[in-house]
């Protein structure tokens, strides 16, 4: 079986996530305490270790200030599905 939307489109999220935080120069301390968050648990959902929350990463992008939808959708249009035939 293959692997669902969500674990592709996910992993793919949080990697966007991470490569945000180090373009603006944000340390995973500096988001964690602006989060609201411990640095072992940024650290773990950047190295895929933890599947986190739509609340987790809505408190991350908070803290970045930055919008997390767009990341979301970037992340979900990568799911091209290889066995479906385009019906259009």
């Amino acid at each position: 079986m293959g692997k669902s939307k969500a674990d592709i489109a996910g992993p793919i999220a949080v990697r966007l996530l991470r490569e945000k935080r180090e373009a603006l120069g944000l340390s995973m301390n500096a988001v964690a305490k602006r989060a609201r968050l411990s640095h072992s648990m940024i650290s773990r959902v950047e190295h895929e270790l933890r599947r986190p929350t739509l609340d987790t990463l809505l408190r991350i992008a908070e803290a970045m200030e930055i919008e997390l939808w767009p990341l979301i959708k970037e992340s979900e249009n990568a799911f091209r599905p290889t066995s479906k035939a385009k019906s259009r």
